[in-house]
Order: C-alpha cells, then structure tokens, then sequence
C-alpha cells in the first residue's frame, strides 16, 4: 500500500496529467489544485527514524548477571585457555549498568534499581565507557569528570582558586569513575583468576575467609611436626610494574585491558605533603551540626573502629596500588599465585612415604590419614616417618608444616628465599621464615596451634567379632584463641589496661547514646567474637572473658553517667546483663518509662554471654579434604551435567540397568498413542511386575494391533492389568 502511493506521487509529480478526469476539477485555481496536490500528497507514510546505537536504553539488550555468569562458565569450563578478547565484554553496557549500581551501593548504602537510574546518569555512564574504549580515560582526575556520584552536588566550574588548589595538592577519595572503572575491570578478570587460582590460598578470594582457612589447618596440619612462618606482606604494599604485568599477561592478552591496569599502577596518586611541620590550631567559629537526611545513612563510627581493630595482624593489611582500588587485591594473588605453584611442586617433590607410619604411608599419599571423624588426633608412630608437608597462604602470610627432620625444613626455608630473591626481588632471610617446633606452639590468624599428648581408650572389633577396648596414645593437634592478642586487641580499643590481671576502663564514647542503643552496639560485638572464635577449642572461656571486659566496661561507664559510684550499684540496680533501665539524673523526667509505657519503644536489651553456659560450644564439624566454595561447586556441576558426555554416560548406565527415564517414558507414550491410539500409564508396570520388564519395554518401543491379537493365553493372564488400563 505505501509503495503504492509512493509510485502514484512520483507519477503526480513527473506528470499531472496522469490525474483521472474525476479527479480533476477545471474550475478550481492553480492555488487550489497545489493545495489538493499537498493534501493527496500528506498521505503518503513518512519514515520513521531508525533506532539510534549510542542510545543507553538500546544498548541494555541483556542482564549484566547473566553475562557475569556466562563468563564464569565459560573460565570454569576451560580453565587454562589464553584470554585474548576482553575488550569485547568491556564494550558491553550492560556491565558498566551493573557496576554503576554496585558502586552507587558502596557509596551511597542503599542498592539503586535499575529503573531508578536516570537517563542523565545513562548518559554519562556510556561516555565514560567510551572514553575507555578510545583511550581518553585518565585515572585520579580531580576537576573533570565523565560521570559524577549520585551524591555529588559539588559545581565545580564555579569554585575558588583556594579550593581548587586545595582539590589539586591534598589527599582526596578516589572519584567516582575510577571506582566504576575498577569494578568492570574487576568482574571481567575476577572469573579468569579464580579458575586458575591455587586451592592453597584463602584470602581476599570469594567463599574463602580466615575460617576456612582454620577448618582446613585443623584437618590436614595435625601429623607435622616443624612449622615455618613466614611474612611476605611487604609484597602487598607495591611490587615493581613490570613483575605485575607480566604475571597478567600469562593469561590475559588483550591489549586495551593490560594497557589500562599498567596506566593506573603508573600514574602517581596525589597526596598531601606535611613534612612534619607542626601547622598552628586556629580558633574555628561556631559550626553548626549538619542535619542527615532521611534517605542518608547513619554513620556509626565507633562500631566501625570496634569492628575492623579486632581484625587479625594477617588480615589487617589490604594492599592498594595506584589508582586499582579494590583491583589490588586481585593483582596481588595473582602475582604470588607463582609462589602457591612452586610450593604445590614442592610438596610432590617431598614426598617419600613410610610404611611404617600410622599417616601417610601409601605411595599416593592421597588416602585419610588416621581417623577421618578425629583428624587432629595422629597416634604414635615409630622413629620412622614419613616425609610429607603442606602448606597454606593467608594473604601475605604463609604457613608451612613439615613431617621429618629439621634438616628438610631448613632446605626448604633456603630454597624459598632464593625463589622470592629471583621472582619478587624480596630479600628474607631465617629471622623472617623462622622454624618452630609444634610443641612450643605456632601463632596464626590469632589462634595458637599446638600439640597435646592424650590417652583416649580405642575400641575395635576383632577376628570373630570380639570387641577390644584398649587405651592407647597419640598426640592431638589444638588451635585454641590466643588470649594475649585477645588482650592486645582490648587494650588497643582502650577498653582496659594492664596484663596479668587485666581491669576493664569505661567506654566514654558511648557516653552520650541511650542505654538500649549501648547494650546493642555491645551486643554486636559480642556475635562477632562468637562467631570470630566458632572453631577455636577455648571458644567457651574467651568468649566469656570479652563478656566480663565490656560488661565491666559499662559498668563503669553507667556508673559515671548516672552518678551510681560502684559497679556493684550498677548491677544492683540495672541486673547482672545491665537489662534494667538506671535511674536518670535529677530534675530530669523518667523518659525511657513514659516511652516504655505507652508502648513507643521496646525493652532494653541485656548483654549476651555473661555466664559460660550462655556460649555457644567449638564448631567442629568434619571438613572434606577436597574443599571447594558453594558457587564453584554450582559452576562444576552445571558444566558436567551440560557435558553430552555426560549424559550419554546417565542414559547408558540407564539403559544398563534396564530402566527407562521419564522422558523416554514420556515421548514412549506420546508415540504409542499416535501409532496405535492405545493410551498407556504406569499402570501397565506395576500390575505386570518386575519379571515382564522386557516385554514392556519392547512393547513401548515398537507395538502394533497384530502383536497384541496374537498373545498367547499365559500371557493375556499375566497382562490382565494391561489389558484393563488398555480399555
């Protein structure tokens, strides 16, 4: 129709007298017959614009997690394959969208929808894509941005030359971009890594934390004897930019990615220069608070400091280079995975087993040693010893346990320093890597390992069937909390003083919270010393000893408040578990009871754990030897279940059995019906039995009407079930 009237317009237009003589009028002026052209004209279709490519709402054609999780696949599915085409899932906009609210989250504290983005920020978001893809991004920009914080209200073309300057010359955040940027980078390269990194390190990878880490020292270390201890956290705060690209680009080839990474190791980070010049205290005026709105999140930064001061000497250190942000962390196991390989090599190598150990002493050396429900328990053994060690890396932290003479460790030790001289350019030497005995116990991620000679009565059945119960002896491998660093990280807090018989100090920060929102903050962080200490074999006694310290804490800290003098007044008066509310000062009304008897506010919540009973026992719950995250046991097993092989092997073994699968049954039914319009149903097999198997089977697989009318009688009678479904 439209091609229609365009043709009869350009006949119009080439030739006006092709217009029929019913069309035509001869009376009307030649103004009246251009106005009738234009009107038989107005009808012809317009053309509609095509759909513009740089548009934002037409480059989301997808989910950025189902993109994510292809990626993931696919590395999982091929593990040792070189990387060379990034940039193309680097071009997608999808990904940018997902980390603009991933980042919006961090900043902001409140996850932002995808219909929630503004066109604006669409807008702005594919700009800074494109100046990434084209080579114009440039790391730390101070004055001019690609795309601003959702929060940022800051008009920069409008500031002084003061503020400027100060912009320009002192320590700022990292801008907004650089961490949209940092948070592509990182969902691209995270899934490449994490199929080839080594099972042998547990930090600042996903799934994996210091429990782990623990759980897997407590199953597999038990039978060592000599530890080594080595810190190598000096390489978390900056390596060489040669030593980093080149442990990237063993995998990863592509050009545009390997150039941004070494631009942002390369470019230098602006920090504000004191030169311990001591600056003058200058009188500020009267400030007033500033008001947070109701969207805004409430800091707390007296929990945060709470929080992140108990955190372990090994975990305590979080790399940054340059300009990566949360990139470094992923940088830096991927340049010492070099060193998980070689110590993999390493424990291959040492390996020579014993036969007369009780651990160890197959030749594969990948049997259960010992136990496997006890397997921190190792029973005595003979002056013969099998030669084995392992090993485990927590950041910059490494731990090695050697089972044989201190001659082997001390080989060892030499090797791994050469290694860390030639790879890393980190000169160690045996203070640093020192070598200790397990009995003088071993200090790691806050717990002490150590080794206890127990006498526990073993029962085993006998030839005949005679149970034997004897008592026998071995050595049993604890990791208990280390109360001194216990004590270490409490003084720190200032929450007590002294060493030997530790006194707990008010908390004078909290002095101006209520007295529910206190017992709540300390109520926190008692869940997180319980949860910190879950696998520790003292759990029950440091667990209780935290209690006693903040209970004591506030105590103290209630009694200068309310005026109370002692802390035996305060638990008079607020009950052991400080649950009752205290008296208020005087000339003061009773506000929390006028609040509490209307029915506006809850109770007050009373300390956790202030009797041992109340904690919760050591977790020890067996752990598998072959260990691997929830997500990538998911990943493995969507990809052997997506194998043809592998269902060709379910389908084969099926068929082995002499069973049928519900989808064979399935379409067996369907294609009996349509060939011979006899409706089948399970019916059929349970009335004929398990010994008719065969017969159904052939039946469903190939049936006619003249097999059936050819039966004998036996068969009739054994089928009289059948038969009745059939009608």
């Amino acid at each position: 129709m439209h091609r229609r009237l365009s043709i009869f317009t350009h006949k119009i237009l080439t030739n006006p007298n092709c217009i029929p003589a019913t069309t035509k009028v001869s009376s009307f002026s030649p103004r009246t017959n251009r106005l009738g052209l234009l009107r038989l004209l107005s009808y012809t279709p317009l053309n509609r614009r095509p759909a513009d490519p740089e548009d934002p709402s037409n480059l989301i054609k997808e989910d950025g997690v189902s993109i994510l999780s292809q990626m993931w696949i696919e590395n999982f599915r091929e593990p040792d394959r070189i990387v060379t085409n990034l940039t193309s899932y680097i071009r997608r906009f999808e990904l940018w969208v997902l980390a603009y609210q991933k980042v919006c989250a961090d900043d902001m504290g409140a996850y932002m929808p995808r219909s929630s983005i503004q066109r604006s920020a669409l807008e702005d978001l594919l700009g800074l894509r494109n100046a990434v893809l084209d080579g114009r991004f440039r790391w730390g920009a101070r004055l001019e941005f690609y795309i601003k914080s959702p929060k940022d209200k800051t008009d920069y073309e409008s500031l002084s030359k003061r503020k400027i300057k100060a912009i320009l010359t002192t320590t700022q955040p990292s801008p907004f971009q650089d961490k949209l940027v940092q948070e592509v980078l990182l969902m691209v390269l995270e899934p490449i890594y994490e199929s080839r990194f080594s099972q042998k390190s547990f930090a600042f990878r996903p799934g994996r934390n210091a429990h782990t880490a623990l759980r897997v020292i407590r199953r597999s270390f038990a039978g060592y004897l000599w530890y080594i201890k080595g810190d190598l956290s000096t390489v978390l705060d900056g390596m060489k930019v040669g030593l980093v690209i080149n442990a990237l680009i063993r995998d990863v080839r592509d050009k545009k990615v390997v150039d941004l990474i070494k631009t942002a190791l390369v470019t230098p980070v602006v920090t504000s220069n004191d030169d311990g010049v001591v600056k003058k205290k200058k009188s500020r005026k009267y400030q007033k608070k500033r008001v947070l709105a109701e969207d805004e999140p409430k800091p707390d930064p007296y929990w945060l400091e709470t929080f992140f001061g108990f955190a372990p000497e090994e975990a305590e250190k979080l790399p940054s280079w340059g300009h990566c942000g949360i990139l470094s962390p992923l940088l830096a196991n991927i340049c010492l995975d070099e060193l998980d390989r070689w110590m993999e090599g390493k424990i291959k190598e040492f390996y020579h087993p014993s036969k007369s150990d009780v651990i160890w002493n197959c030749p594969e050396g990948e049997s259960e040693q010992g136990n496997t429900s006890w397997p921190e328990f190792v029973p005595t053994s003979g002056p013969d010893k099998t030669r084995k060690m392992d090993y485990i890396r927590y950041g910059g932290h490494i731990l090695i346990g050697v089972r044989g003479p201190r001659a082997d460790a001390a080989t060892l030790r030499k090797q791994l320093i050469e290694f860390c001289d030639q790879k890393y350019m980190l000169k160690l030497d045996n203070e640093s890597l020192p070598i200790e005995h397990i009995t003088k116990g071993i200090l790691f991620l806050d717990h002490v390992l150590c080794r206890r000679v127990v006498y526990p009565t073993l029962r085993y059945t006998a030839t005949g069937g005679k149970i034997i119960s004897e008592k026998g002896v071995g050595t049993l491998l604890s990791v208990t909390a280390s109360l001194k660093q216990c004590i270490k990280q409490f003084r720190k807090l200032s929450f007590l003083k002294g060493d030997r018989d530790p006194d707990p100090q008010p908390c004078f920060r909290m002095f101006h919270a209520t007295q529910a929102h206190t017992n709540a903050q300390m109520n926190k962080f008692l869940s997180t010393m319980v949860e910190w200490y879950r696998y520790a074999d003292n759990r029950k006694k440091v667990v209780n000893f935290c209690a006693y310290i903040l209970r004591g804490s506030l105590a103290k800290l209630y009694a200068a408040k309310y005026k109370l003098r002692s802390r035996a007044k305060v638990y008079k008066i607020g009950d052991r578990n400080l649950s009752r509310p205290l008296k208020e000062k005087k000339g003061q009304s009773p506000e929390y009871h006028n609040l509490l008897r209307m029915g506006l506010v809850e109770s007050i919540d009373g300390l956790q754990y202030t009797r041992m009973s109340l904690v919760p026992e050591t977790d020890y719950t067996p752990f598998p030897s072959n260990w691997r995250p929830e997500h990538e046991k998911a990943l493995l097993e969507y990809i052997r279940l997506d194998d043809p092989k592998t269902l060709e092997e379910q389908r084969r073994c099926i068929m082995d059995q002499g069973l049928v699968s519900p989808q064979d049954y399935i379409s067996m039914l369907v294609w009996n019906y349509k060939r011979s319009a006899i409706p089948l149903d399970q019916f059929t097999f349970v009335k004929s039995g398990s010994s008719d198997i065969e017969r159904d089977k052939q039946f469903l697989l190939g049936s006619n009407q003249d097999n059936l009318e050819n039966r004998t009688t036996k068969e009739e009678e054994k089928g009289e079930g059948f038969c009745v479904s059939q009608l």
